[in-house]
């Protein structure tokens, strides 16, 4: 099909639906009306041969067709508004909305001092945090609805950039008073005890070593080497994984009121441990070491206050 018997501006609203999954708030942002959207979809689903978007009770639901060109899309239309609307960017003037997925550990230990550092050299730059135990973040960061992620990686697809913010190892954390806490610490004493295991994505599904595919981005989904490093000759002295959270805040009150046994970033185990809540136990072995990195899509090479930010989150990492 030919560009020139296609007007461009449908695809700016395919963008707009494709992002808010309703043809109403489509509308709202582009400044028309409901039956306008609905007329440019009529348009765009003809030369296209694809209905594009189906109505579902939880809104307009993309076909695997709409699928595949909103990457293309958004990308070809990013480029265009970048070329037209090119300027420096200067932070302190800035009124831009930032989307940022992270967990509730790198939020307290690197997105709390970037919301410091940004009210006093950025007050008007907005930050909008999303969980990063949800399954579909990367589908977000390809759709353009999600900026960066913060998180533990392996693998990465070519359309993905990363930067290491810092290198993180586990800490395991037992109740003060633990029966751990008295006498050497070996791995026949931690196997007995149960745990509680932080699944970043809430699931069973543990995939490869620890990891997930998540549209070929390899997420660590959690950092226990205890669990992960079983050999097979260890596999009948497995630990009872007594419980598995989402989110690392709660970890620190289960341990107060039971024998339970964790894994967490040291960081957040050294936190706790000034809170006076967990002791931080010697290991029988060397702890895993991961790097805690953010990753973005490739457009985002030439969006200089994209750019500006990254800079400011791997600054703040390497001064604090």
């Amino acid at each position: 099909m030919s560009l020139r018997r296609l007007d461009l501006n449908l695809f700016r609203v395919f963008e707009v639906v494709f992002k808010h999954r309703s043809v109403n708030e489509a509308s709202k942002e582009l400044g028309v009306t409901p039956s306008a959207v609905s007329h440019a979809l009529a348009r765009l689903r003809q030369a296209l041969g694809d209905e594009l978007f189906i109505y579902r009770e939880a809104g307009m639901e993309p076909t695997a067709r709409a699928l595949e060109l909103a990457p293309g899309v958004c990308d070809g239309l990013g480029r265009i508004k970048e070329a037209i609307n090119a300027r420096p960017f200067v932070p302190s003037e800035s009124t831009r909305i930032f989307r940022i997925s992270a967990t509730d550990y790198t939020t307290a230990t690197i997105l709390t001092s970037l919301v410091a550092r940004l009210a006093k050299v950025a007050p008007q730059i907005d930050l909008r945090i999303f969980p990063c135990n949800r399954t579909d973040v990367i589908r977000h960061l390809d759709d353009g609805r999600m900026d960066l992620v913060i998180g533990w990686f392996d693998g990465l697809p070519d359309r993905m950039r990363r930067a290491t913010l810092m290198v993180e190892k586990e800490s395991i954390v037992v109740r003060r008073g633990h029966p751990l806490t008295e006498g050497a610490v070996t791995k026949e004493r931690l196997l007995a005890f149960p745990y509680i295991v932080v699944e970043l994505t809430g699931s069973e599904d543990q995939g490869v070593d620890g990891f997930l595919d998540d549209r070929g981005v390899w997420r660590r989904t959690w950092i226990d080497r205890l669990l992960i490093e079983t050999s097979e000759e260890e596999r009948d002295a497995v630990a009872h994984v007594a419980v598995s959270l989402p989110h690392y805040a709660a970890v620190p009150q289960m341990l107060q009121t039971t024998d339970m046994v964790a894994t967490l970033p040291e960081r957040l185990a050294r936190q706790a441990v000034e809170s006076g809540s967990v002791a931080i136990l010697d290991l029988p072995y060397e702890p895993l070491t991961v790097p805690v990195e953010i990753i973005w899509h490739y457009r985002a090479d030439q969006d200089a206050g994209l750019r500006w930010l990254i800079d400011e989150l791997i600054d703040i990492t390497r001064t604090t």
